[in-house]
């Protein structure tokens, strides 16, 4: 039986950034008719859609508010329109920690609010962002506090909420790695370099990531899984009620695992640098979201 799918997209990006094509592959062996279309088309007909996946939608930060709204109004949308409100604000980072995950120490600064900067290297990012565009390093004393300030000034102008990080050194030597699941079960894993210095894309809405296969040690292991755990029970849903997930865990300074963000709306799940059976279990998990 042909069924059909919906990969949402933007218009600067209205086909994705090329990682996807194995996974069209592997759909299209199950029986899977698949188009890509921008979020904000209305003639794309998402309503009637068998199933509509979020992909590459990262323009939705310029739109937050409109972009919920429409998410809302995709009856078959993966992942569901509730995990996209609590995700694409990064302050759930802040719930995650209070709940008991070693999450990177997380401070959120409202506009108009103050802030006590950390002694250590740090970095300010905006709450609502993607691809670490407007995130920035700095160096801790006076000259990294006064551009900082600058930094924050700015993000608080534009009405946005900051976060405040202590910049984990790890990141230089050892990178991110990033754990994929597709339908609450473990299917690859990758490194991600430090992005905070890299190229912007042509199109402007993330930087360009230096990738490469990985596997997690079993403690990385151990807190992908709490932190799909803890996030399913706040949300109030079942793990295999996500599609896709993406968990991004640094060494902390005492070389212990931390959180550092969760990816549950639109990440890049590095199928360029995964087995060739990970499109095969994406494909899968599509069918048993319908099912």
């Amino acid at each position: 039986m042909s069924r059909t799918a919906i990969f949402a997209s933007c218009s600067r990006l209205p086909e994705g950034d090329g990682d996807e094509r194995s996974v069209l592959a592997a759909l299209d062996d199950l029986g899977f008719t698949v188009r890509w279309a921008p979020w904000d088309d209305r003639e794309a007909g998402f309503a009637e859609a068998e199933l509509v996946v979020l992909r590459a939608t990262w323009d939705y930060t310029e739109r937050r508010a409109e972009f919920l709204d429409w998410c809302e109004s995709v009856p078959a949308l993966c992942n569901p329109a509730v995990v996209a409100r609590w995700n694409t604000d990064k302050s759930y980072l802040v719930e995650l920690l209070q709940a008991g995950l070693p999450v990177v120490p997380t401070t959120l600064v409202e506009p108009g609010a103050q802030v006590d900067w950390p002694r250590t290297p740090f970095v300010v990012k905006p709450s609502v962002a993607a691809g670490s565009r407007g995130a920035a390093r700095f160096d801790a004393g006076p000259g990294g506090s006064e551009d900082a300030e600058a930094h924050l000034r700015g993000l608080h102008a534009d009405g946005r909420t900051a976060l405040v990080q202590p910049y984990q050194s790890s990141v230089d030597t050892q990178g991110e790695i990033a754990l994929a699941y597709f339908g609450g079960i473990y299917s690859h894993a990758f490194t991600k370099a430090a992005m905070l210095k890299s190229d912007v894309d042509p199109s402007g809405l993330y930087l360009v990531e230096r990738l490469g296969a990985a596997v997690p040690a079993p403690e990385v292991r151990a807190l992908a899984e709490d932190a799909l755990d803890t996030a399913c029970s706040l949300l109030g849903i079942l793990r295999a009620e996500l599609l896709y997930a993406r968990v991004d865990v640094v060494r902390g300074e005492d070389g212990r695992p931390l959180l550092m963000e969760l990816e549950l709306t639109e990440p890049s799940l590095g199928f360029r640098h995964a087995d060739a059976g990970a499109p095969l279990r994406f494909a899968s998990a599509v069918r048993q979201q319908l099912a």
